[in-house]
């Protein structure tokens, strides 16, 4: 999946608060519609690189979020040609995968 274009249906944009946890998200956060992942639900992504709240999003695939203790990968997107670090990744991305054994893979 690395290197494909996906359209993100955002329903916790960056500065929303989780519907569950005591959490914000510094990030866009969303769902390939249509598109079922490990969860049985809906394809997770974090979009990066954009730092404005947002309600969809058309991007490039940069990274996946490989949970080891979970049962659904995570997907990162960002604007096409923007990249970012493995390190960048797990450090942007902390605020959520904190919780989780987790790996990037890019």
């Amino acid at each position: 999946m690395l290197g494909k274009t996906v359209k993100v249906t955002v329903d916790r944009p960056l500065g929303s608060k989780h519907p569950k946890y005591d959490m914000i998200y510094p990030v866009n956060y969303g769902y390939v519609e249509g598109l079922i992942g490990g969860d049985g639900e809906e394809q997770d992504v974090y979009i990066l690189g954009i730092d404005e709240p947002l309600t969809e999003f058309e991007g490039t695939i940069i990274a996946i979020v490989h949970r080891l203790n979970d049962n659904e990968d995570k997907w990162v997107v960002t604007p096409d040609g923007m990249r970012f670090s493995k390190r960048e990744i797990k450090e942007i991305l902390y605020f959520q995968e904190q919780y989780f054994e987790s790996e990037i893979i890019a």
